[in-house]
């Protein structure tokens, strides 16, 4: 689990929460009206810009890649591919189907090595596999991304609101500070939607799709390597290019 993703929202969370309770309590900042623009009018916008479908698979998928990290690490991904090309060095590609592969990814690739699949095949398959993977979690990013864009907006939408149903009840002083209000409530429901939550989450989606890129092309060149039974000494060398400096030497050590 990626526990930045959950500590940054409890963190930030718990800031407001604390401002809003030094300030007098909680309820003052509760508008179901400024709630409705907000997340209604961000709803609307949405639907209006993607298709339902991609809404639907967009919104859980980057909550999972938000809150969850890769199980092995760029230098644990070389050095399990290491292992299985001297496996299959010694052993023959057959005995790939009793080894257990965490990375589901690289499990497929020796799956088909194991099988006999053709090299360009395989390529193509692998390929394939990962630009669907990075075109999906793309969407789930844009959708996070134009809710973040839209909801200041409609914030602002909202203190608009707020503002002419206040300057049109001069006359009843009564009505001034509660429409005041919810002008005011709108724009922080927007600023804290789009800045704490849609936004973050949307960067964070496209660091880890740059992250998956990387691992599933240096799987793919590894998997084609045992596939053309290349030494584990090469097929280590190979991949090492894919490693920062720092890891390259920590891996060699």
């Amino acid at each position: 689990m990626d526990i930045a993703t959950g500590i940054g929202l409890v963190f930030g969370f718990g800031v407001f929460i604390f401002l809003m309770m030094d300030g007098g309590g909680l309820m003052m900042f509760i508008s179901e009206h400024a709630g409705i623009v907000i997340f209604g009018g961000a709803t609307a916008a949405t639907m209006i810009r993607f298709p339902f479908s991609t809404i639907m698979h967009g919104l859980p998928l980057a909550m999972k890649y938000a809150f969850t990290t890769r199980r092995l690490s760029k230098r644990e991904v070389v050095d399990e591919i290491t292992r299985l090309a001297e496996i299959v060095r010694k052993s023959g590609p057959i005995a790939l189907e009793n080894e257990t592969i965490e990375d589901e990814f690289l499990a497929k690739g020796m799956r088909m090595i194991a099988d006999g699949y053709d090299r360009d095949f395989m390529r193509d398959t692998l390929e394939r596999d990962r630009d669907n993977t990075l075109f999906r979690l793309d969407e789930a990013q844009k959708v996070y991304r134009a809710i973040g864009d839209c909801a200041p907006a409609f914030g602002m939408v909202g203190t608009l609101v707020g503002m002419v149903q206040m300057f049109a009840n001069m006359d009843d002083p009564s009505k001034l500070g509660p429409f005041m209000a919810t002008a005011l409530l709108a724009t922080l429901y927007g600023a804290v939607l789009a800045n704490l939550v849609c936004m973050p989450i949307a960067d964070k989606v496209s660091l880890k799709a740059e992250d998956l890129e990387i691992n599933s092309t240096l799987i793919i060149d590894g998997v084609l390597a045992i596939r053309e039974s290349k030494s584990p000494t090469l097929v280590r060398e190979l991949l090492m290019a894919y490693l920062p400096e720092h890891s390259r030497h920590e891996a060699v050590a």
